[in-house]
């Protein structure tokens, strides 16, 4: 079978400038992309890598720390040729982000890689930072003329989370957009770099026994989920001021929302697709402030067993205050009011310290009329199900009813599973070779635009505020190991329905 990695073209000449080149985001997930890509043959003859933080590096030194850390995450399979050809390519510029003197030595570097590696005046800035440091690296790069388009092409890259609440968001879109073109911004949302995330649109378009009907006539309603086993680790000074909500809502489950709600774009063009997303956001109908106790719920982990493993509560991590009040776990009940959706509930939930590493989405279709077997003495048929796992066992599944063998008419149902890796085989992947890949390339189709992102946050700023005006009673409420408060249960339990278990 042909290698579809293989078939595409290597994107075109640049330089990628990492800012917070010293950072964990680097070490796990830019490099070890980078070097998946070189592997590949997707990056070009004719690009170089230049990382800027404030620790102090000689190039060689910077190369060998990423190599050494490569090293040990790709174990067995590290390609040391591979490295060599990117290493050689990887430059170091000191300084301080706040430090204008710091950008005239990196448009030195940029102007040595371009020129030993022939990358021409293509730059892709990577803000690998704390979001603290987005605006003032993004005039300091303006002042500096290295946003300016003369000779070629500029792009910034900027990670979640993009603003805490909407009139951050706001002011962070407006301040961008006075520095450069929206087309130049590529908000970058690494669950958008899932085989699964982008196979949603080939798998509804291009398939036409599920369009016809991937609607509110059949479909009964939609839970998504995304569930880490792991606690808040060493983050517990950001989650203390993000939250679960924060943290997770407005940008992955929003964006997998969308892709599974969204109306057949014109095309596969950024914009197209962009557009067709804009519009569900738009549609979903708000949660005022009286409604949101009774259409979300929050909780926080307490100690518990993970993985046979005994866990500390939220509470009890560091960083963390002890009476905290913030949330680890977040479900929402979501209408869309268009055509297509119409009283069909979304169900979203995310959570920390649950039992798996899980990322879901599944639509479960409205049963079958009862009347045909009430005669025969069968219990009535469950309903059909569809599943999407992002990760970790990327793949799709389908439970249908189908006759138990034997002289009594029994149904049981039947799971029809297709697993990536099965079928493609695997690849090495962090999530962000696609993304960068298509940085490179100009394809802005799996980033966020602005107004897609105001959207996001307006959703769920009610929420916020009632979160924040009205204390949780009874944190922690949900024990390590567990799926999540019983409330969320009951969120579903209202409607007649439940969580499904994975």
């Amino acid at each position: 079978m042909t290698d579809p990695e293989r078939t595409k073209k290597p994107a075109g000449p640049c330089v990628v400038v990492i800012f917070g080149a010293s950072g964990d985001l680097t070490r796990r997930k830019l490099a070890p992309a980078l070097y998946n890509l070189a592997q590949a043959g997707l990056l070009s003859e004719h690009v170089a890598v230049v990382g800027f933080s404030g620790s102090s590096f000689a190039d060689e030194a910077f190369r060998q720390r990423l190599g050494d850390d490569l090293r040990r995450f790709a174990e067995a399979s590290f390609d040391a040729a591979a490295w060599d050809r990117l290493a050689a390519r990887i430059f170091y510029s000191q300084g301080d982000a706040h430090d204008p003197a710091a950008y005239a030595r990196l448009q030195q570097a940029l102007a040595r890689a371009s020129e030993r590696f022939g990358a021409g005046r293509n730059y892709l800035f990577y803000l690998a930072t704390p979001p603290s440091l987005f605006g003032e690296i993004a005039r300091q790069l303006g002042a500096a003329g290295l946003t300016s388009e003369d000779g070629g092409w500029r792009r910034i890259v900027i990670e979640k989370p993009f603003g805490h609440d909407l009139d951050s968001a706001v002011a962070l879109n407006r301040e961008l957009q006075r520095i450069v073109d929206e087309r130049q911004i590529y908000r970058i949302d690494h669950y958008l770099g899932k085989e699964t995330v982008q196979n949603i649109l080939v798998f509804r378009f291009a398939n036409g026994i599920f369009e016809p009907i991937w609607n509110r006539r059949y479909v009964d309603h939609v839970q998504i989920t995304v569930g880490e086993e792991l606690g808040v680790e060493t983050r517990g000074r950001y989650y203390e001021e993000a939250g679960a909500l924060r943290d997770m809502v407005p940008n992955h489950l929003f964006q997998l929302l969308a892709l599974t709600a969204m109306e057949p774009p014109a095309s596969f063009e950024a914009n197209a697709v962009r557009d067709e997303k804009g519009k569900v956001l738009q549609a979903i109908q708000p949660i005022v402030p009286e409604d949101v106790l009774r259409r979300t719920v929050r909780g926080q982990y307490g100690a518990g067993t993970v993985l046979g493993e005994d866990v500390p509560a939220y509470r009890g991590e560091p960083r963390v205050a002890p009476d905290s009040t913030r949330e680890t776990y977040a479900a929402l009940r979501v209408l869309i009011d268009n055509w297509r959706w119409a009283d069909v509930p979304f169900y979203l939930r995310t959570g920390k310290r649950l039992p798996k590493r899980l990322t879901e989405i599944a639509i479960q279709f409205k049963r079958a009329p009862a009347v045909l077997f009430r005669q025969s003495g069968v219990a009535r048929p469950e309903p059909n199900e569809l599943v999407l796992r992002i990760q970790p066992d990327e793949g799709i599944a389908l439970r249908f009813g189908a006759k138990v063998p034997g002289a009594v008419l029994r149904i049981g149902p039947v799971d029809m599973d297709f697993c990536y890796a099965d079928y493609f085989g695997s690849t090495p992947s962090t999530g962000y070779e696609t993304l960068l890949y298509d940085c490179m390339n100009g394809d802005a189709t799996l980033f966020q635009r602005a107004d897609n992102v105001e959207a996001g946050w307006r959703i769920v700023a009610p929420v916020l505020d009632v979160w924040n005006a009205i204390p949780p009673r009874s944190f922690p409420n949900y024990a390590a190991g567990s799926w999540g408060p019983g409330e969320a249960d009951d969120l579903l339990a209202r409607d007649g329905r439940a969580w499904r278990t994975p």
